[in-house]
């Protein structure tokens, strides 16, 4: 068994993934902004670590095997987040650093996007052991925006645009595979098993949880509307996930 560390481990994908991880025998160390909290489990030690100042952030890493990095903010600052963990990764002789990633990020150019290529691209040119794996939209992350959206008595549906939606649980045991493993560099892509108008999600989302709202077409103009339009956000090659979005929502009004 291997010393491992997540980053963001309080968040939507580190939460599971240290359960995996947990299950799996695992000594697992949880860094995030806020300390993990719950039930006190062995094996589980947390670290309240800033990567956008990196104090703490040797202590955590010492003894490490494998670091999986999850933490991101969509707002900025996960390039030079990167690369301070890289810094101290390599100072404490971390073996394995596992990158998760989205699918498209080389083919929509949102700028969210761009900055998780250029993490990826850092973290190849480090010379840490690495591995990257790129996913499609967490069913989590559909629900988020489709009920932003339902605040409105109109909801704005964007028309030819897909996505292929996927448990996050079932990325968290792809990603405790891979932490168990060798480096090995960028994987196969991840996706959900069906790829899903907008439309068809937003209807879901809306019947699941007893609402109506008038579900209105709104073209997006730019660069970036037309790859989603194109489906470089989709991977149905790798329709991996078996969990359909219907059965997520199911669960959560169970």
């Amino acid at each position: 068994m291997a010393t491992i560390l997540v980053t963001g481990g309080t968040g939507t994908l580190g939460r599971p993934l240290i359960d995996r991880l947990l299950e799996d025998g695992h000594d697992v160390r949880s860094l995030s902004r806020r300390p993990h909290t719950g039930t006190e489990r062995p094996r589980l030690r947390s670290y309240a670590v800033d990567l956008r100042d990196g104090t703490g952030l040797a202590e955590a890493l010492a003894g490490v095997d494998t670091v999986v990095h999850c933490a991101t903010a969509p707002t900025g600052g996960d390039t030079e987040a990167a690369g301070r963990l890289l810094d101290a990764a390599r100072r404490a002789g971390v073996r394995h650093l596992l990158y998760i990633s989205i699918v498209g990020v080389d083919r929509v150019p949102l700028r969210y996007y761009r900055t998780k290529l250029a993490v990826e691209r850092l973290i190849a040119d480090s010379g840490v052991g690495w591995t990257v794996l790129r996913t499609t939209q967490f069913h989590d992350l559909v629900l988020q925006l489709v009920k932003a959206g339902a605040r409105s008595p109109v909801l704005p549906v964007p028309p030819g645009v897909r996505v292929q939606p996927v448990e996050v649980r079932e990325v968290a045991d792809r990603l405790a595979e891979l932490a168990a493993g060798a480096p090995a560099g960028r994987v196969p892509d991840m996706g959900g098993p069906e790829v899903l108008t907008a439309r068809d999600l937003a209807r879901a989302t809306l019947t699941a949880g007893g609402r109506r709202r008038l579900l209105l077409p709104v073209w997006l103009p730019g660069a970036a509307a037309a790859a989603l339009r194109r489906g470089g956000n989709l991977t149905p090659e790798h329709a991996e996930g078996l969990r359909t979005y219907a059965e997520f929502l199911a669960e959560r009004a169970g």
